[in-house]
């Protein structure tokens, strides 16, 4: 009853032969008809901003562009490792290393000290050992977030790497591999949803 108020006028245009064969094999391809596939091949062309007077770029170049970007993105990461990361690593090693070597120093001016004053040497020794301890434990334990941090970048990296991956099958996938489209979209989400 809906369609009967609403009315839908009909135009033609000519096209030549050679283009007819090509709506009709993209027709029977697809079980569409040519009013359906023209419509969809005008909004993807809206869509995707193309202009179909210009000729589009091989796949090839495109591919490069990807690669590129990715070469881009993974030389960034390796740069903040080399920059931010390592050094991290190396400070906190060579504090923890001068630190035990003035430990060990402070150790033995102790126990030379202590042959004067035994007794009041061994309390005195017994609470610095524990403060260095202390310290000690702390600087592995910096250590130990620095090596996990660093394991985390090396996940978060390896999922971007997969995103982008993931991103380049998108862009890759044709006019009408929807179910495609969206099984990656839907991977996507997944990979970025997850923790």
């Amino acid at each position: 009853m809906q369609n009967q108020n609403k009315k839908i006028v009909f135009t033609t245009i000519s096209i030549d032969k050679e283009c007819s064969k090509s709506v009709d094999k993209i027709c029977k391809r697809y079980s569409l008809k040519k009013s359906e596939a023209i419509k969809l091949a005008f909004l993807y062309l809206d869509k995707a901003n193309i202009n179909p007077s210009e000729a589009p770029e091989s796949t090839k170049a495109e591919l490069r562009k990807i690669n590129k970007r990715q070469d881009d993105l993974i030389r960034f990461i390796r740069h903040y490792e080399e920059e931010q990361l390592n050094p991290m690593i190396r400070t906190s090693n060579s504090i923890a290393s001068r630190f035990d070597i003035i430990v060990k120093s402070m150790e033995n001016i102790i126990l030379s000290n202590l042959k004067d004053n035994q007794e009041g040497q061994n309390n005195l020794l017994k609470m610095l050992s524990e403060k260095f301890t202390g310290h000690a434990d702390a600087i592995n334990n910096q250590a130990k977030q620095l090596v996990t941090i660093q394991k985390i970048q090396q996940k978060d990296n390896q999922k971007l790497l997969q995103l982008i991956n993931l991103y380049s099958d998108l862009a890759n996938c044709g006019v009408m591999e929807s179910k495609k489209k969206e099984s990656l979209r839907i991977e996507i989400a997944n990979l970025i949803n997850s923790q």
